[in-house]
């Protein structure tokens, strides 16, 4: 990862270090949200990393850090994914995932842990930055100032992602 994208000792640097070693667990939440594969997980971190070291100027004490780390981070993530979709789609690798068979049957728990994440790596852009923060424990309040939508939005689009889900699950387990 390129943590040294300004060397000098200025305090917007040693800011910018401090701001990544603090949260940088909000980066990596978000590019494995939205890229399965190492590599693209590894360019999208670079890039998040990239614009938040343009935007920290700008940054505004008055609002929490994380919050505008998820903004910048789901709002790259989401224009990363939808520029890398059009390519992946022409082609499909086979992966080692696919190709490995488990000796061992898994846990019922992880099963329903590996159905989750496949379904929600089907949601559209919102809806996965939706489920991320909500996973995150984030209040309908903090979503709604991440995202720029109400919180009765955020509430509503909560409730029919967990709907999808349940009917998603109901049909998987009938």
């Amino acid at each position: 990862m390129v943590f040294g994208i300004m060397t000098s000792g200025t305090a917007l640097s040693q800011k910018f270090h401090q701001i990544l070693e603090q949260h940088k667990g909000i980066l990596f939440k978000v590019a494995r949200t939205y890229c399965q594969n190492e590599a693209d997980r590894q360019d999208l971190l670079q890039e998040m990393m990239i614009q938040i070291w343009k935007s920290l100027h700008r940054y505004n004490d008055n609002f929490a850090i994380t919050t505008w780390m998820y903004r910048i981070a789901l709002n790259v993530a989401i224009s990363f994914y939808r520029k890398n979709t059009h390519q992946q789609n022409a082609r499909l690798p086979l992966t080692d995932e696919m190709m490995h068979i488990q000796e061992e049957a898994s846990s019922e728990k992880q099963d329903q842990l590996n159905l989750l994440e496949q379904f929600i790596s089907e949601f559209n852009d919102l809806d996965k930055a939706l489920v991320l923060l909500y996973l995150e424990d984030k209040s309908h309040a903090e979503i709604a100032e991440i995202m720029g939508l109400s919180v009765t939005n955020i509430g509503t689009k909560l409730g029919r992602i967990k709907e999808k889900l349940k009917k998603r699950f109901l049909l998987i387990n009938s």
